[in-house]
């Protein structure tokens, strides 16, 4: 029989040679780090489903409104009132509207989130730099997910990726959050924006 120090040499040495895991950050600490953000603003860079590549800047303004400015063409996308619509600036028509509540993305934005809920967290990990957790409504799975993925000390949100529910996958990475920032509730006002896009008679 071989020594037991011999036994555990090579563990040891695997040990050695992977990097440590980051602590992986806790669904309560996740959920009070999401209701703490009432505002807030950032650069963007979001990789869709076909591979292509758009930037932009997001603004959020908890719970229930949000607003992507792209920079290439001019498209909006706005979360309030309860939908989401898509401004396509090569549209004439209105834009695409969505309940906002049929979308992952209103995970996030509700009034309170609470990830300890039955069946809303489907995955929960750490790498050696970040926690992602996967959450979907608990009771509409069909609705598609969304992967949130934070580093720790102090817990700050780095990107997220959309699962629809074709299970295409929408990625965005967020530059450095400005958080507390003034906006206006008129930018996240749906009828709002479709009056200003209306054209002179």
């Amino acid at each position: 029989m071989k020594m037991l120090r011999f036994a555990l040499a090579p563990v040891l040495s695997l040990a050695l040679a992977v990097p440590a895991f980051a602590e992986k950050i806790s669904l309560g600490e996740i959920s009070r780090y999401l209701n703490s953000l009432q505002t807030a603003q950032a650069e963007f860079t979001q990789v869709n489903a076909d591979g292509s590549i758009s930037t932009g800047t997001v603004f959020i303004k908890r719970p229930g409104r949000a607003r992507f400015e792209y920079s290439s063409d001019k498209t909006l996308v706005m979360a309030g009132g309860g939908q989401v619509a898509i401004f396509d600036p090569k549209s004439n028509s209105g834009p695409e509207q969505y309940p906002l509540s049929k979308t992952p993305l209103n995970l996030i934005l509700a009034a309170n989130v609470d990830l300890s809920r039955a069946k809303m967290v489907v995955g929960h990990t750490a790498d050696a730099k970040t926690t992602s957790v996967i959450a979907q409504d608990p009771e509409h799975p069909e609705y598609g997910s969304i992967k949130l993925v934070f580093t720790a000390a102090p817990t700050e949100l780095r990107q997220w990726v959309i699962t629809d529910d074709s299970g295409s996958q929408t990625t965005v990475i967020l530059g450095d959050l400005t958080k507390g920032v003034d906006l206006g509730s008129s930018m996240f006002s749906i009828p709002s924006e479709i009056s200003r896009r209306k054209p002179a008679d």
